[in-house]
């Protein structure tokens, strides 16, 4: 651990008791960040990178949720703390930008009186201090004539103006680290494009470190510093972006980065989804839990689970017997397609109608 590690997240696993089970939607996470970094945490709707940052922020609340593990922040226990000091720390050291703005902003009071309430419920300065700092926030998100917009009502606003409301929000404490929870959803790509890049100059001028969470590897390209990939719960890949993206080994981040479409190849060119669906966490297969739909499974593979594991790079891990690249790999696709097996199917379908320049096969 550096000085400059800010979070250090150990086995972090959350739980939620329903009337039909346990569902396990955390299942032993364990990750560091440092301060000044982006780490990007990617993966498929309901794959628990939402239920990890609430988890982190202790914002999972109800009597049916059961956290454990250890999320050590500036060398306190999140996990552990009185959630007086929790409700301390909310907005001044950890602050978050959720995905619908429309669910984080009063739809009945002006924007200037949620800002400016924000300020003067955490620095405690005066009415007139919180406004004019308000218009400091909102020239900073590049928010055009910031007087009026502080007026309006947030129904007043575009979808991308009341993201950068709460991105506004949630920077006026400087807090350490900030998480962006699906940021752009909802929001057409120039809109899109303008957030991520206010949040990414955000970050760096203010040396924050920040949690960036996205169904969309194409969005942590050039963004983040590290990056994480979940599905079911389980950090399947781990790495630095530009080693994950240079030489990628899970079949579940290969299959995310083949689903992206790209403008090299015909408009018309059918993208290679995932087959099949995501995994029941009331009662997960066992074994890998991808195996179901991995085109490079072999039997071990429905068997055992594999170990979040380096083998070249110490900075690169992935949980898998028959990685991307690998000869185990490259055999086991070979025998599955020979065998018909669907997800093979599709995916060899996929890379011969992207090699014919996305003529079908």
């Amino acid at each position: 651990m550096s000085d400059r590690t800010l979070l250090t997240v150990t086995d972090l696993r959350t739980t939620f008791s329903i009337a039909a089970g346990d569902v396990q939607a955390v299942r032993g996470v364990s990750f560091t960040l440092d301060r000044g970094r982006t780490l990007g945490i990617v993966g498929e709707s309901g794959c628990g990178k939402t239920v990890l940052a609430r988890s982190i922020m202790r914002l999972n609340l109800g009597s049916n949720v059961t956290t454990t593990g250890t999320a050590e922040f500036a060398g306190r226990d999140l996990l552990s703390l009185p959630m007086a000091d929790m409700h301390e720390m909310w907005g001044m050291e950890l602050a978050m930008v959720f995905q619908d703005p429309m669910t984080s902003l009063n739809p009945l009071v002006r924007v200037g009186r949620q800002v400016t309430e924000h300020l003067r419920h955490h620095l405690g300065v005066g009415r007139a201090e919180a406004a004019r700092t308000a218009v400091d926030l909102l020239n900073e998100v590049r928010i055009p004539e910031p007087e009026a917009r502080l007026r309006a009502y947030p129904h007043e606003l575009s979808g991308g103006m009341r993201q950068r409301i709460c991105i506004a929000i949630a920077l006026a404490c400087e807090p350490s680290l900030l998480f962006a929870d699906e940021p752009t959803t909802a929001l057409d790509v120039t809109v899109q494009h303008q957030i991520l890049n206010l949040l990414s100059r955000e970050q760096r001028d203010r040396d924050m470190a920040m949690v960036l969470v996205t169904h969309d590897l194409g969005v942590v390209a050039g963004r983040t510093d590290d990056t994480l990939v979940m599905y079911a719960g389980m950090v399947v890949e781990q790495a630095p972006t530009g080693a994950l993206f240079d030489d990628i080994r899970h079949p579940y981040s290969e299959a995310l980065l083949r689903s992206l479409p790209r403008t090299s190849l015909a408009s018309h060119t059918r993208l290679a989804a995932i087959t099949g669906r995501p995994p029941d966490l009331i009662d997960p297969p066992s074994g890998c839990a991808f195996s179901p739909r991995c085109p490079y499974v072999q039997q071990r593979c429905r068997e055992e689970v594999p170990p979040l594991a380096a083998v070249d790079d110490p900075e690169h891990l992935f949980a898998c017997w028959t990685p991307v690249g690998s000869p185990e790999g490259r055999d086991a696709f070979t025998r599955n397609l020979a065998d018909g097996l669907p997800s093979t199917v599709a995916v060899d379908l996929a890379i011969r109608a992207s090699s014919n320049g996305g003529e079908a096969v």
